[in-house]
């Protein structure tokens, strides 16, 4: 059920100019995979020059173990259209057996948030996008609780309460996905949506979900893992950001980080450091994701920082 529907726009900024604007619309990311050879940057990079790119970041690695190249170039050119430099990549691409994309910067990606009862990630990750930290286009954000329909509505992004049982499981997430491909998400962030998505979900989502959760696991799992942790007296709490799978919280790791604590700390202060240290890991995956840095690599991942 929908509680507040409203539209989101990215106006210009102020000042900036008609050229600035035209030579923006012409920036890509192309980012690239392919068994390794000689040679491939220099392809690469004589392709741009010979179609006019001007690169402008560029980065790879070559993975010794499997064999594999990656890279990440951002490039400006003006003289081909989005559709002809496609056409013409894809030609370019075939001999080196390369899976690639490209992007244009100038399109945010489109995004829906899940969420549960816990809403620190929520908030931060809307904060950041409000003030232009995280080059996203929130289109939704879905619960199985009604407890942010108001902060939804203060960010005029709108609000899907989707109730999820034993019982409606299948009916629910077919909902989930309905608003999730209406909306064009490129990007689902499960900012603290503690229900297990199904199989079938997981593959549907592939690549294009990301989740957080403490890094306690699997030492403290089930309900109250803080409390379990501070009756064992642990030193290092943390949170780890990867991609949804099948295989539950095992998916390909994006971003970990760990907070110190001691014996002076209470039950609160390992939940409200956690919080603080899930909010600051998924921000960056996130940010990483929608910047295309972030290359499956099997169950890994190559980062472009």
């Amino acid at each position: 059920m929908a509680l507040c529907a409203a539209g989101v726009f990215f106006p210009v900024a102020c000042g900036q100019s008609c050229d600035n604007r035209a030579r923006m619309n012409h920036a890509y990311i192309l980012t690239l995979s392919c068994p390794d050879r000689p040679g491939i940057v220099h392809a690469v990079s004589g392709f741009l020059l010979e179609h006019g790119g001007n690169i402008e970041e560029a980065a790879q690695y070559n993975d010794q173990g499997t064999g594999l190249f990656f890279m990440r170039v951002q490039f400006a050119c003006d003289q081909l259209t989005h559709d002809d430099l496609r056409t013409r990549l894809g030609f370019f691409a075939q001999p080196f057996a390369m899976d690639w994309k490209l992007h244009s910067t100038q399109e945010p990606m489109r995004t829906v948030l899940l969420v549960s009862k816990e809403g620190h990630c929520l908030n931060d990750l809307l904060f950041r996008w409000k003030t232009n930290l995280l080059p996203l286009d929130i289109r939704a954000i879905i619960s199985n609780h009604r407890d942010f329909y108001q902060l939804a509505a203060s960010y005029n992004v709108p609000f899907h309460h989707v109730p999820v049982s034993k019982d409606n499981k299948a009916q629910a997430e077919a909902r989930q996905l309905e608003i999730i491909e209406t909306e064009g998400a490129e990007l689902v962030v499960l900012a603290r949506y503690m229900q297990i998505l199904s199989d079938d979900l997981c593959r549907r989502l592939a690549g294009r979900a990301i989740n957080i959760h403490h890094s306690m696991l699997p030492s403290f799992k089930g309900a109250k893992p803080y409390h379990q942790a501070h009756d064992r007296g642990v030193k290092i709490i943390g949170a780890t950001a990867h991609y949804v799978t099948a295989d539950l919280d095992e998916g390909p790791i994006i971003e970990q980080d760990v907070t110190r604590v001691d014996h002076k700390d209470t039950v609160e202060h390992l939940v409200a450091r956690g919080k603080d240290t899930e909010s600051r890991v998924l921000a960056r995956a996130v940010k990483w994701h929608s910047e295309h840095r972030v290359l499956l690599n099997g169950h890994k991942t190559v980062i472009f920082k």
